[in-house]
């Protein structure tokens, strides 16, 4: 039982590492793109 217990916080910690690693190091960088739509002010 203390194997499986030692497996399962290993695992716990180092997923909380790879979690923390790709928030950093990661590309979460949104795409840019420009958006021109005409807009009419007159209401019809």
């Amino acid at each position: 039982m203390g194997r499986l217990f030692k497996l399962l916080l290993f695992l716990i910690v180092t997923g909380i590492f790879a979690i923390v690693g790709y928030a950093y190091f990661g590309d979460l960088t949104p795409n840019r793109i420009e958006v021109n739509q005409p807009v009419d002010l007159n209401g019809s």
